[in-house]
């Protein structure tokens, strides 16, 4: 089926929704579990067991479904690809030392009249603009005699001359018309799903020492970036595919709505961003928007698609590695920008992640308007030098505006740090941790 196709099919809108919500009842004990206190350490060095992406199918974990019953998670697999390291972020609002900040105003969006719906996190006293760092540690093994291998046994690509300056998060030739989030702020996500805490950091602890883990790990970036100052993010997996078809038969699992609820009110009372994430499964990326659209109404809320799980009819998400075309997402980030325009709210951003080559395809169509913001999100866990090249595959060599990155925990093996993140060409815009 191809994307043009996909985008015509059409399920039964109302009763995924009645589906969803009825669900919330049953799904009350647990609820009252996660926000009175759930298990974790939520610690920095914290995060989730499964693989890449939302799901952690070999892991065991569940998620709870739209009526109530729970399905193992997927898991995606990691792509081998191998790297060097490269640039920066650039410009934007420096706060005042010591106090939180709002990001600026100035675009010429039909959101920019709108005041920012966040607050970011103000570097210290005393903070030093983004200065070049050593480089990630070499990987083992490597012999000077031979050629530079990652893990999954792919050359090594030598250093190559940055492509912006450090510091720019815009890629090179992009330009930012909108009012959103990026203009002058990075994004500093915890991903995950609540009632699950194999499948992120978002579900290890309770949500208030979640919040506090999320901004403390987001003032590290604005102490080493004062120029542009983080704003913490929860990244929400609002659909989570899985093994089975379930009641909608699109194999994903939809989190009851007062979930949602409760992860909106914790953002928007801690002055942070929600970032809803949608898994697919056989759904479509405007079904999703049209589920979320309630909470995409609000000015503090975004949208994020994990494409490695849309699959086609006959497949199986985590068994089956799914695309999404760039055909079905244009459609999407024109809709977002209605949103915007018809509710008068401040800018959006949409984050595409992709942890592979060939999952996003015909990515010149993906482009950003003057309401809405588009990242290319390079996903999946590894060894520095992978996750690296990765970034410049995905990222900078396939510009389109702005550049994410996911760290993992657990499974990145040793752990970038924030100082390094931050030498990537271009600097990413939005770092996720799961």
């Amino acid at each position: 089926m191809s994307g043009q196709e996909r985008r015509f099919r059409r399920r039964n809108h109302a009763g995924r929704l009645f589906a969803s919500v009825g669900g919330g009842a049953l799904l009350l004990a647990a609820l009252l579990f996660v926000f009175v206190g759930c298990g974790g350490s939520g610690q920095e060095g914290s995060g989730q067991q499964g693989s890449e992406g939302g799901g952690s199918g070999e892991e065991g974990s569940t998620q709870a479904s739209a009526g109530g019953a729970t399905s193992g998670a997927t898991s995606g697999t990691t792509g081998g690809t191998t790297n060097a390291m490269g640039g920066g972020t650039t410009g934007g609002t420096t706060a005042p030392a010591g106090g939180e900040t709002t990001a600026g105003t100035s675009g010429g969006s039909a959101g920019a009249n709108a005041s920012q719906p966040f607050t970011a996190i103000a570097p210290p006293p005393g903070a030093t603009p983004l200065t070049e760092a050593p480089g990630p540690p070499e990987p083992q093994g490597t012999q000077p005699e031979t050629t530079a291998v990652d893990q999954y046994g792919n050359p090594v690509s030598p250093i190559a001359a940055r492509t912006v300056p450090l510091g720019q998060t815009l890629v090179a030739g992009a330009e930012d018309p909108s009012n959103g989030p990026l203009k002058n702020n990075r994004l500093v996500a915890y991903y995950g799903n609540p009632l699950s805490g194999y499948m992120g950091v978002l579900g290890e602890t309770d949500p208030q020492a979640m919040m506090a883990n999320l901004e403390e790990q987001t003032a590290e970036y604005s102490r080493l970036d004062p120029e542009r100052p983080a704003v913490p993010t929860i990244e929400l997996i609002a659909s989570t595919a899985s093994r089975e078809p379930g009641a909608s038969g699109l194999y994903i699992n939809n989190l009851p709505t007062e979930l949602i609820e409760q992860y909106a009110q914790l953002a928007e009372e801690n002055g942070a961003l929600l970032l809803l994430d949608v898994q697919l499964g056989l759904a479509t990326i405007e079904e999703e928007i049209e589920l979320l659209r309630p909470f995409l109404e609000r000015p503090y809320v975004h949208l994020a698609i994990d494409t490695e799980y849309s699959v086609e009819p006959g497949q199986i998400p985590g068994v089956d590695l799914g695309n999404v075309d760039g055909t079905e997402i244009a459609p999407a980030i024109q809709t977002l920008d209605a949103i915007v325009r018809e509710n008068n709210l401040p800018d959006k951003m949409l984050l595409v992640h992709q942890f592979e080559t060939g999952i996003v395809t015909n990515k010149q169509l993906i482009q950003p308007t003057e309401n809405v913001e588009v990242v290319l999100h390079a996903d999946g866990f590894g060894g520095p030098e992978a996750k690296l090249t990765k970034y410049d595959i995905l990222v900078r060599d396939e510009a389109t505006q702005y550049g994410g990155f996911k760290l993992f925990y657990r499974q990145d093996a040793p752990l970038l740090s924030p100082q390094q993140v931050l030498q990537l060409d271009p600097a990413p815009a939005v770092v996720t941790y799961q």
